[in-house]
């Protein structure tokens, strides 16, 4: 009886669990067998593995063979295992020798004819083994480039099991022809930033304000207004004002970005905040993640640390539109199905753009309105209370006058950049002991013991809420936005005026210069 081991990993989500592959070779008739709660896909594996070995010169064993994939108890599902089940198969034959797989970890799919072929989510499973101090990996030639973006783990990219076979024997590595990558499932002009300037927007000073204090805080944001007012184009300039990712948030995002298919073979650190835009007919899986078996990744958390821009909102399906109160409070997204229950990162800033009624001159200035009362009100409640209700800052955008771009030079977007990250500065030094970045991630209860606003500011929103013009939920995200709009003005701390704003800012209301004298009593309903 011969035994050999090798190690591969096992994706949940994002989480990285280690796969030990065990290979037996006993006397009997031949057979292969595979244990460990494989998929069909894995299942499959006994024959693209037999073909692989024969079709690359090497001898498949006549005899009964068990594969062993460990923890029995975790799903495995992928073909990414076939090059560890293939290496610890010709150990256990003895035609390499086990001490050089030591301390290696192994992915990879493989040709019938031998070739390696690449495979979703190599970033992440290279973080796994790298925090699982393995000093090597194993990957696919087209995944080394993310791979390596792993520090403190050597990559070795691979084109074919030959290769693999000549390195661990320490021979002359064959050349092969260089892989041909596999199409992309997902399009990607999904995660496409777009290279648009703030100064091409004239005219929309409170558009121009609210997606300025929503890049400095991280809030969501929703835009309604008559076609062709700006509400797109304000939304693609967001994704502009807001810095370049950290390290850790870098890694995080390319990881999700790797198991979604998204990241180009010449892969890079995502560094800039992704910007996803999906269509609103887009689907409930496609949007949270999903799919048969092991969950996959949706458009939110390809959003993570970035924008999910979603254009026409009140045409998306209601309950798709819902399934967002979740992740937008919590952070993250959990996907149940039958193999496994998988967790995603999903703090992202909701931005929502829509027309006021389906034929969008409801409200706006001299334009006539053809939608009746009924069609109107069902219109507006396609996104429902609760949503609204977590939306930061809401304003109405309404097209620009007339000459207003022969009289008028708009700040650029690095101009605008350039506050928003030393407002986003301020905010990290403020909590730099409590874990959290921005002022949207502050739990209210914190920021009201922690961080209280001065007497005048407070008794404001107490009147607002005694009044009925502000919910629960609504006093500490107006109280979130007013320490942005101190932030944006170096202040320490949030005057009335400021806090006024940040209620203005979130009611949808003209925005006014208040001072701090104003009268506190007696706001009208």
């Amino acid at each position: 009886m011969a035994l050999a081991q090798t190690w591969s990993v096992a994706l949940v989500g994002l989480e990285g669990h280690l796969v030990e592959v065990e290979a037996d070779i006993a006397q009997g008739l031949p057979k292969t067998t595979l244990i460990g709660l494989p998929d069909a896909s894995l299942s499959e594996a006994r024959d693209r593995v037999r073909a692989a070995v024969v079709n690359s010169g090497e001898r498949f064993p006549d005899r009964k063979v068990t594969i062993g994939l460990s923890p029995a108890t975790l799903p495995k599902t992928g073909s990414h295992y076939d090059v560890a089940i293939a290496l610890a198969l010709l150990s256990a034959a003895g035609v390499i020798d086990a001490k050089s797989l030591r301390q290696t970890a192994i992915i990879g799919e493989l040709g019938l004819d031998g070739r390696i072929r690449e495979v979703r989510g190599a970033l992440a499973m290279t973080l796994a083994a790298a925090r699982s101090s393995f000093e090597r990996i194993v990957v696919p030639e087209l995944n080394s480039g993310e791979a390596r973006l792993v520090p403190g783990i050597e990559v070795y990219g691979v084109r074919s099991l030959r290769q693999v076979l000549a390195l661990l024997r320490g021979t002359e590595i064959p050349d092969e022809a260089p892989p041909r990558a596999e199409p992309r499932l997902l399009s990607e002009s999904l995660t496409r930033v777009p290279e648009v300037d703030l100064d091409d927007v004239i005219g929309q000073h409170e558009g121009r304000r609210a997606i300025e204090a929503a890049a400095a805080g991280g809030h969501h944001l929703f835009l309604h207004g008559p076609p062709g007012s700006g509400k797109t184009m304000l939304a693609e300039r967001l994704a502009g004002l807001m810095p370049d990712l950290s390290t850790d948030d870098s890694l995080e995002v390319s990881a999700v970005h790797s198991l979604a298919g998204l990241l180009t073979n010449d892969a890079e650190l995502v560094v800039r905040p992704p910007f996803i835009a999906p269509h609103h007919t887009a689907s409930l899986s496609s949007l949270v993640g999903g799919g048969s078996g092991m969950p996959r990744p949706g458009a939110i958390s390809c959003a993570h640390r970035g924008i999910l821009f979603i254009d026409e909102a009140p045409e998306m399906h209601p309950l798709t539109l819902d399934t967002l109160r979740q992740p937008l409070e919590s952070g993250y997204i959990e996907v149940h199905r039958s193999a496994a229950v998988a967790k995603f990162p999903a703090r992202f800033m909701l931005v929502l753009a829509a027309n006021p009624c389906p034929c969008g001159m409801s409200g706006a200035g001299n334009a006539i309105c053809n939608c009746t009362p009924q069609v109107l009100a069902r219109y507006r409640q396609r996104i429902s209370g609760p949503i609204k209700d977590r939306l930061d800052i809401q304003r109405q955008i309404l097209p620009a006058a007339r000459g207003v771009a022969d009289r008028e030079v708009s700040e650029s977007t690095a101009a605008v950049a350039e506050r928003v990250k030393a407002a986003r500065d301020r905010q990290a030094y403020r909590y730099r002991e409590t874990g959290w970045i921005l002022n949207s991630e502050v739990p209210g209860p914190v920021l009201r013991r922690e961080f209280p606003l001065n007497a005048a500011s407070h008794e404001l929103l107490e009147d607002l809420y005694t009044a009925g013009r502000l919910t629960a939920r609504g006093f500490d995200r107006v109280v979130r936005v007013a320490w942005t709009l101190a932030d944006l003005q170096g202040l320490d701390q949030p005057t009335v005026a400021l806090t006024h704003e940040a209620f203005q800012l979130r009611a949808g209301e003209p925005l006014t210069d208040l001072s701090d004298t104003r009268p506190l009593k007696g706001i009208p309903a």
